[in-house]
């Protein structure tokens, strides 16, 4: 490939989410994969600049997450339907009010939804168990039941969880670049419960999942 041609960025947030990316990709240089750290800010923050660094022309947030319970099994992948702040707001007696009711922005972003369906199917078709669902990102990842109650009365149908999907989407529509987000379940969300999580398995799962994306990203 032409070193100038437009590259696809895929951010995750820790070093074991971009090695199994890295795996999966096999060395196909038409992909640029980066560790942003954990977190909205630093993920939208590395992301904005290595955007302003580079030509790109389509932006991925990929990683491990939660899966809500009856939404998305351990061992799965959710892909994003929507990605959505899901604790951007303010707290009140009455109950949440997110940025979008106060009138101060919008918590949601909405992924290419064309690429997004279409990785899904492929990635059914490959044997892998896939939802096409909302996936909320949040800075204080979720430990109890009541949270966990909360948020999916809050967004209807949501399937994940994880930290850094909203600050990845925002720096790549700053950029008006497409994006979309990937997530392989290594827990569910509700109790906080280590040693029910399987992370090692979730990273394979992201690792089979991203050596599927040149067949729909190219």
């Amino acid at each position: 490939m032409n070193e100038s041609s437009p590259k696809i960025l895929i951010v995750t947030a820790v070093a074991a989410e971009r090695d199994a990316v890295l795996r999966g990709l096999a060395g196909n240089t038409q992909y640029e994969v980066i560790a942003a750290g954990v977190g909205p800010a630093a993920a939208a923050s590395r992301t904005a600049m290595t955007l302003a660094s580079g030509h790109y022309k389509f932006v991925i947030s990929a990683g491990i997450g939660g899966g809500f319970p009856g939404q998305a099994p351990i061992g799965s992948l959710v892909i994003a339907s929507a990605i959505i702040a899901g604790d951007l707001g303010s707290e009140t007696p009455e109950g949440f009010i997110s940025v979008d009711e106060l009138g101060f922005g919008s918590s949601h972003i909405q992924p290419s939804s064309e690429l997004a369906e279409q990785l899904s199917r492929t990635l059914q078709a490959a044997g892998l168990t896939a939802t096409y669902a909302p996936i909320l990102s949040v800075s204080t990842t979720t430990g109890t039941s009541e949270t966990a109650a909360a948020l999916a009365s809050r967004v209807p149908g949501a399937a994940g969880e994880a930290m850094e999907g909203f600050g990845v989407a925002q720096a790549a529509q700053d950029f008006e670049l497409p994006v979309f987000e990937i997530r392989a379940i290594s827990n569910l969300v509700g109790p906080r419960d280590r040693e029910a999580w399987r992370i090692p398995e979730a990273l394979q799962v992201l690792e089979v999942a991203s050596s599927k994306l040149p067949e729909v990203l190219t």
